[in-house]
């Protein structure tokens, strides 16, 4: 998600009592306050600051500053006084912690506003952002297994709602726009693979294996031995039984245990989605790990991760109730931190932030099909915030705020895995 408050397109303004009582009895029952002065005031400020984007606000009254645009992309309705101070002293945390709570509603299309709200950020290295990155959980060996529990054993039934049928839950790569979320992600796999010319018989480590589809899918395709490493129960329940049930349990090793511990040497590291869970403070750990691992003369690893063009922390919002301890790097802490001390040269860069924001509006499209089920299971709130973190993931790599890199590296004295970039895709890889 953004390092801002997330926008929408919407339906031009309306206006009148009708409107405004309508408007009220969907914030969830909370009339507020009488507006005063001090709250059209302050209305007006926080007007001036997204107006530039096209975003209108509303009051709890329905009454609305007397600088609005005359267009809007959509509104924001906030729901009560508390939630308009929220919003001009901390909007990056108080916007979602107002939306989750129904305090504050959007009017127009989520995406879009949330888009054009991602354009307005605060400047980098801010009071607001050293403060709420001072507050992260540490990604200590329990700290990390804590912060994996919070997000990733949520129960599979969940994310089996709105991800695709191997439960892929990285960005996916499409060929055109057209491609659908379950052939995208098989062909996320099957790219990973060819950057790494995986071969019969070799050996592969993966540090952080989801539900396993890339663990299986390396084993049956390219007929490799992969050993899988995850501290996320419930996902590492689920591995084993698909791997039992797919007859590949002799050539897939789930293991329950920290990054860290990784053990013995093997031809090529794979980390699909960790990265960001990592934190700066334990790169050298991580670096440790693949010095010590990635066997020297052919070895190579690739490295998938969110990341940032210049260094900042996650939105703390998504922090709090999404992603505890994440942080995305950018490519030059990857490098300095993570792949130099490790004797790593630096094979190929690509980024696909475009196509994690179209496997962001598919996820967006089938959570908002399954909000029902969701909402019966786990509550309102919980639903909102769901909905708001995955609206405004999309909005910031559609903007540009957040990035996926894929990094392709290898042991200095290796040689690299393909003659040219192109190699690994001009013709079949597979086994099977």
């Amino acid at each position: 998600m953004g390092s801002s408050l997330q926008p929408t397109m919407g339906s031009p303004m309306t206006t009148g009592v009708t409107r405004a009582l309508r408007t009220t009895a969907q914030l969830r029952g909370h009339t507020g306050p009488r507006v005063n002065g001090i709250d059209r005031w302050l209305a007006a400020q926080l007007q001036r600051t997204v107006e530039p984007v096209g975003v209108g606000v509303e009051l709890w009254d329905g009454s609305r500053p007397s600088t609005l645009p005359h267009r809007t992309i959509g509104d924001m309705i906030v729901g009560d006084r508390r939630t308009l101070l929220g919003l001009i002293l901390n909007p990056e945390l108080w916007f979602g912690e107002a939306y989750m709570a129904g305090r504050l509603q959007v009017r127009g299309p989520l995406g879009r506003v949330l888009e054009g709200l991602s354009r307005l950020s605060l400047p980098a290295g801010s009071w607001r952002e050293r403060f709420s990155a001072g507050l992260a959980v540490p990604n200590t060996v329990n700290g990390a297994r804590r912060n994996v529990h919070h997000h990733y054993d949520l129960g599979n039934d969940f994310y089996a709602l709105w991800l695709d049928r191997e439960l892929v839950y990285t960005c996916a790569y499409f060929d055109t726009q057209e491609t659908s979320l379950d052939a995208a992600q098989r062909a996320k796999l099957d790219r990973i693979c060819r950057k790494l010319r995986l071969r019969p018989g070799e050996s592969v480590v993966e540090a952080g294996c989801g539900w396993g589809a890339l663990a299986l899918h390396m084993a049956r395709h390219y007929g490799v031995h992969v050993t899988a490493f995850n501290v996320s129960g419930e996902q590492l329940k689920y591995a084993r039984v698909r791997s039992v049930r797919e007859q590949l349990a002799d050539r897939v090793t789930f293991i329950n245990d920290d990054y860290r511990n990784v053990s013995g040497t093997f031809d090529a590291f794979v980390s699909v989605g960790m990265l960001e869970h990592v934190g700066l403070a334990h790169f050298n750990t991580l670096a440790a790990v693949l010095q010590r691992t990635l066997r020297r003369g052919h070895g190579r690893g690739l490295l998938h991760f969110i990341g940032r063009d210049t260094p900042r922390p996650l939105n703390p919002w998504v922090r709090r109730r999404i992603f505890p301890g994440a942080y995305p790097p950018t490519l030059a802490e990857v490098f300095e931190r993570i792949l130099v001390p490790s004797g790593m040269s630096v094979v190929d860069v690509e980024n696909l932030r475009l196509h994690y924001a179209q496997t962001l509006a598919h996820w967006s499209e089938r959570f908002r099909a399954a909000k029902n089920e969701v909402c019966a299971t786990y509550g309102e709130p919980f639903r909102r915030a769901w909905e708001l973190y995955l609206a405004g993931s999309q909005a910031a790599f559609a903007t540009g705020w957040m990035q996926l890199f894929q990094v392709v590296f290898a042991p200095r004295e290796s040689a690299p895995p393909s003659w040219t970039r192109d190699d690994p895709f001009d013709k079949p890889q597979r086994t099977l």
